[in-house]
């Protein structure tokens, strides 16, 4: 039997990565007092029970850094296993949650939300630090977290820390603020001046096949690719979680969705934990 205790920061999704575990198959208890994980321990083993347990734990639970250590010790000792999962989000994300819901952060003592965000993050730290794996949800749905840790737990595909996120743009509509990287593909032939492709987008075929007939489009495609990929074990020897990469041409419905629905392929097809998002196909 193993333990898999789901925590991290409030707003960043550790009730719906409880309920995509149940859907795996765990066994999940949610917001157990850090303080009752010995008599759970105890009564696991008491009653021979089999099978893996999620436990959500957070920092609402009274005592819960006093007994959070004490709790995993235990486990330890008790001759079972245990991983972390730490889940995280970016303040902004974090605020535009909480507003959403209206819910009250329960550091958020003053009024002030951010405010509650830091002083979480500062009291985390030495968890997160430990965590067998972070995942920050800044840019996941509700969808893509499940994927993930179906990803995790089902296939067994090792988690290398490093979500790339692939973004799609127009610039007419502004520079995506998280962008890590950004690339113009405004030099690519434009079908919106093509009558009969002025009113599709990048995700349909005489668009792509439009754009990709040049040979400057192969080449800037392989090119992207192979620095792509020579930057990733970087990042994620220099511990970075998420890699914004935002593709931009003039009105992000043509040129920039077909670059970036080649470069979510290239990066899927050599496993990388790579999700993609067309901001502005809607426009115009």
């Amino acid at each position: 039997m193993k333990f898999v205790i789901i925590t991290g920061l409030s707003g960043a999704g550790k009730s719906l990565a409880m309920n995509a575990m149940e859907d795996i198959g765990y066994f999940c208890i949610d917001n157990l007092p850090t303080a009752l994980i010995p008599k759970l321990v105890d009564f696991c083993r008491d009653s021979k029970k089999n099978g893996n347990i999620v436990l959500v734990l957070d920092i609402r639970s009274k005592g819960f850094f006093d007994d959070f250590f004490k709790g995993l010790n235990y486990i330890q000792k008790s001759g079972y296993s245990y991983e972390i999962i730490f889940l995280e989000a970016s303040d902004t994300v974090l605020i535009r949650r909480y507003k959403e819901t209206r819910r009250k952060h329960p550091l958020n003592t003053s009024g002030n939300i951010l405010e509650g965000i830091k002083k979480e993050r500062g009291l985390l730290k030495d968890i997160k630090d430990i965590a067998d794996t972070v995942i920050d949800t800044t840019r996941f749905t509700p969808a893509q977290l499940k994927e993930q840790l179906y990803n995790i737990y089902v296939e067994n595909q090792k988690f290398n820390g490093l979500i790339i996120n692939i973004v799609s743009f127009g610039y007419k509509y502004g520079l995506p603020l998280d962008a890590d990287l950004v690339f113009d593909v405004r030099f690519l032939p434009n079908p919106f001046y093509v009558e009969e492709l002025k009113s599709l987008t990048g995700n349909d075929e005489p668009v792509r096949h439009y754009i990709m007939r040049n040979k400057e489009a192969e080449e800037f495609l392989r090119k992207l690719d192979d620095m792509i990929e020579f930057l990733i074990p970087f990042y994620i020897r220099e511990g970075k979680s998420q890699l914004v990469i935002a593709i931009g041409c003039t009105g992000g419905r043509h040129r920039s969705i077909t670059i970036a629905n080649l470069l979510y392929k290239c990066l899927k097809e050599k496993d990388y934990n790579a999700y993609i998002t067309h901001r502005d196909v809607e426009e115009g």
